[in-house]
C-alpha cells in the first residue's frame, strides 16, 4: 500500500475473529496507521463479552451501533445502548463490558495506539464474515493471561473482580 492511500472495506471485508465470544472484524489495523489507531466492529452475542481488565498505555472507545452491553469499572455500572458512547481513557482503569441481554450487541471500537489489533490476532481464532460463535468456555488459562499481558500491556482480572 502507498502512502496516504484511501483504505476502504467491503461490508464483509476485513479480518474476522471469534474473541471472548465474539465476533471482532477488524476494519483498521495499526499497519495500516503506522500504530496510531485501530478500529474493530465488534458484534457480542447474549451473555458474551470480555472479562475484567485494564491497559493503562490505550484509550479504548466504543460507539454502541445496535444493541446493548453493561459496562463496568470500578466507578461506575453503565447499560450502554443504541447510539451511547463510552470511553476509556489512558490511565490503567479497570473495565469490561457484557451483553447482558438476548439480543446480539453490536459496537464500533477504536483504539490508540493500535495493539489490541495485533492481540486479537494472536489470541482470536479466524471464521467467515457473519459465522456465529459458541461462547467461551471460562477464561484463558492463567499462563497465556500472564504471556498476553507482557506482551501487549494488558492486566487481567478475576470474572467476579466487579462483584466480590
Amino acid at each position: 500500500m502507498r502512502p496516504n492511500s484511501v483504505i476502504t472495506i467491503d461490508p464483509n471485508g476485513g479480518e474476522t475473529l471469534a474473541v471472548a465470544g465474539g465476533a471482532y472484524r477488524i476494519l483498521l489495523t495499526g499497519a495500516q496507521t503506522n500504530g496510531n489507531c485501530a478500529i474493530i466492529d465488534m458484534k457480542v452475542p447474549p451473555h458474551s463479552g470480555p472479562g475484567p481488565h485494564a491497559h493503562k498505555d490505550v484509550q479504548e472507545s466504543f460507539y454502541v451501533l445496535d444493541g446493548e452491553v453493561v459496562v463496568r469499572s470500578e466507578t461506575q455500572t453503565y447499560t450502554a445502548r443504541k447510539g451511547a458512547f463510552i470511553n476509556i481513557p489512558f490511565g490503567g482503569a479497570v473495565h469490561n463490558f457484557k451483553n447482558e441481554s438476548d439480543q446480539e450487541a453490536h459496537l464500533l471500537c477504536i483504539v490508540t495506539p493500535a495493539g489490541m489489533d495485533e492481540m486479537f490476532r494472536e489470541i482470536g481464532k479466524p471464521i467467515a464474515a457473519g459465522e456465529t460463535i459458541p461462547p467461551p468456555q471460562g477464561p484463558p488459562p492463567p499462563e497465556v493471561l500472564k504471556y498476553l499481558g507482557e506482551k501487549y500491556g494488558q492486566e487481567f482480572f478475576p470474572p467476579d473482580y466487579f462483584t466480590k
